[in-house]
Order: C-alpha cells, then sequence, then structure tokens
C-alpha cells in the first residue's frame, strides 16, 4: 500500500503523519500491494464547529475507489474513526467480489435442478 498524507491550508506535524502511518498499516493487510491512498487533513474555520479536525482518504482500487471523510476534535482521533470507516466499506466491498459470482452460481444451479424436476414430473404425468 502506498500512503500519500496531505494537509490543505497548513501542515501535518510529524506525530500525527506517523500516527496516520502506523493506523493504515492495518489496512494494508486487507489491501493489494499496489493500492495507493490518499489521506487528506484539513480544518474547519467556524468556530461554532466543534469537531473541527477533519481527515479525508481516498483508496484507489481496481474497481471504485472508496472515499471516507470524517471529523472529529484532534486529527488522531479522526483517523481512528477514519480506519474503522474504511475497514468497513473494504470488507463489504471484498465479500460483494467473492460472494456475489457465488450467489449467481448457486442461483443457475437451483434454476437447472428446477427445470430437471419439472421435465421430469411432466414425463412422469404423461406415462
Amino acid at each position: 500500500m502506498q500512503l500519500q498524507v496531505k494537509a490543505q491550508h497548513s501542515s501535518v506535524s510529524d506525530s500525527v503523519h506517523a500516527y496516520t502511518e502506523k493506523r493504515f498499516a492495518k489496512l494494508s493487510r486487507r489491501l493489494y500491494e499496489g493500492t495507493a491512498v490518499e489521506v487528506t487533513f484539513s480544518r474547519e474555520r467556524n468556530p461554532s464547529i466543534r469537531d473541527d479536525h477533519v481527515a479525508e482518504a481516498v483508496v484507489f482500487m481496481k474497481g471504485p475507489n472508496l472515499v471516507a471523510r470524517e471529523a472529529a476534535p484532534t486529527f488522531e482521533a479522526a483517523v481512528d474513526q477514519l480506519v474503522d470507516k474504511l475497514e468497513r466499506q473494504i470488507e463489504r466491498y471484498r465479500d460483494k467480489r467473492v460472494r456475489e459470482p457465488r450467489r449467481a452460481a448457486q442461483r443457475k444451479r437451483d434454476t437447472d435442478t428446477d427445470t430437471d424436476t419439472d421435465a421430469d414430473a411432466a414425463g412422469e404425468a404423461a406415462a
């Protein structure tokens, strides 16, 4: 996994950068080697917004890109929530890619056996 950390209108401290790399290493087990992940940090300027630290991530995958955005009181908390959200999205995407072909094959087998059973029943009724 190739991780790119960016900041919008400011810079990210080294501690936040290191924390982001550590937390996103957890996702690298679920992704292919060449997958690119782009994390962007920004802050909301409105003082009435409590969760003003925003973390956004885009996972560039073979199929559709996965996008997540989280806001929290600190960048670390936003990264934690962001990683959790991306884990759920990646699992859902992987399950779709694995289970849908199996479901289609199962449906095809079920319809084939149903037509065979119907043909056998029609043959017995004619005899």
